[in-house]
């Protein structure tokens, strides 16, 4: 939905107040993050270990962000439309369907606070991204959670026997984090059929652009409507996780909805003109996927010439199987200065790991034989 001067005050009053329904503990809300950071970062550490893009934004972007900062003494509405309009230009859509936030968690939480609380239910995989459960949870509603299916794929069959009156969301990451799976999209299509009309898709489609052209993929936005809606995020194939932008696609109503929640001003000028940018490159955005479809190739090289399972990676990172804690992995990589990912229950025995540029996965696998050997 777009931003004008006319809606602000209102939107201010709302969203004052919508802080007050969402009363979270300040270790959650740091946490329910796109990223949780469990741990403080080291000093000139190799960052492995929270899906960043390792080679930073597009270089238009980089330059319209060094445009913008002459102007970060203004508010910044007057890019506001024009941002939400290029979205919606983007994706053929109108630009009352799109919602701009903060990464794309904030519609995220948004569509929490529009559709669930006290006596509704979320259905979600486990494990997952865990921020739809995190806000839904502080909304008193109950999160039920479905085990992947042994191909690491949302198992939709259990997941719809778990769907009742009061299932008021379900929430799909595909691909998924932190497994960097697939859910066929047939599966998904026939999945969505069988949902009762009173439920709503959250479909979270971060790391769309990695998966893009793969078998069995594809995007749903253009499903997006009343009951379905989309989070696209700029943190990933865009390479700005730190300046926070993203959106929801759904129906002009479903998006009203939402906007009533969010805060008057949550996109800083300096990140409105870089997602500008960025959609104006597909030449630059398609060289990022293809450049690290190429890193994620050798990714897997190394691991099978280590003879090491790894769940087939549609993403930015994978998921190794390891044999033994990922916790004490965690730790030994962090002594040598690398950070890796955390443990996600109940997938205790796997590690994920972030791709970087060449030279820091050179040096992670050289950790990763001594650790080892």
């Amino acid at each position: 939905m777009g931003f004008t001067r006319r809606n602000f005050l209102s939107r201010l009053a709302i969203g004052a107040g919508s802080a007050a329904v969402l009363q979270v503990p300040l270790a959650q809300r740091i946490f329910a993050s796109p990223e949780p950071q469990r741990t403080l970062p080291l000093a000139g550490a190799i960052q492995l270990g929270s899906n960043e893009n390792a080679y930073g934004p597009l270089p238009s972007a980089v330059s319209a962000m060094q445009d913008a900062l002459s102007r970060a003494n203004r508010y910044p509405f007057v890019l506001y439309g024009p941002l939400v309009e290029r979205i919606a230009a983007y994706h053929r859509i109108s630009p009352e369907q799109v919602v701009i936030g903060s990464g794309s968690t904030e519609p995220m939480r948004l569509s929490a606070q529009a559709l669930v609380g006290t006596g509704k239910n979320v259905v979600v995989a486990d494990p997952t991204f865990e921020a739809m459960g995190e806000f839904a949870s502080e909304l008193r509603a109950e999160i039920r959670k479905v085990p992947l299916s042994s191909s690491f794929a949302h198992d939709l069959d259990a997941m719809l026997k778990r769907v009742d009156a009061n299932t008021a969301v379900v929430y799909i990451c595909n691909p998924n984090n932190p497994t960097a799976s697939v859910t066929p999209a047939g599966d998904l299509e026939t999945f969505f059929g069988k949902l009762p009309a009173h439920v709503t898709v959250v479909m979270d489609e971060a790391y769309h652009h990695f998966a893009d052209g793969m078998p069995g993929y594809r995007s749903f936005i253009d499903r997006a409507g009343d009951r379905f809606i989309v989070l696209r995020t700029f943190s990933k194939i865009y390479g700005m996780a730190g300046m926070r932008l993203g959106y929801s696609v759904s129906s002009a109503a479903t998006a009203k909805k939402l906007s009533e929640y969010s805060l008057p001003i949550s996109i800083n000028i300096v990140a409105a003109a870089a997602g500008m940018a960025s959609l104006d490159d597909d030449v630059a955005m398609k060289f990022a996927a293809e450049r690290n479809a190429a890193d994620r190739a050798e990714f897997m090289a190394q691991a099978a010439a280590r003879k090491l399972a790894v769940i087939p990676s549609s993403c930015n990172f994978a998921m190794v199987k390891t044999g033994r804690p990922a916790k004490d992995l965690n730790a030994a990589f962090r002594a040598r200065n690398i950070i890796v990912g955390r443990p996600f229950p109940p997938m205790l025995d796997y590690l994920r790991v972030s791709f970087g540029q060449p030279a820091e996965m050179k040096t992670f696998w050289q950790a990763w034989d001594q650790i080892n050997s």
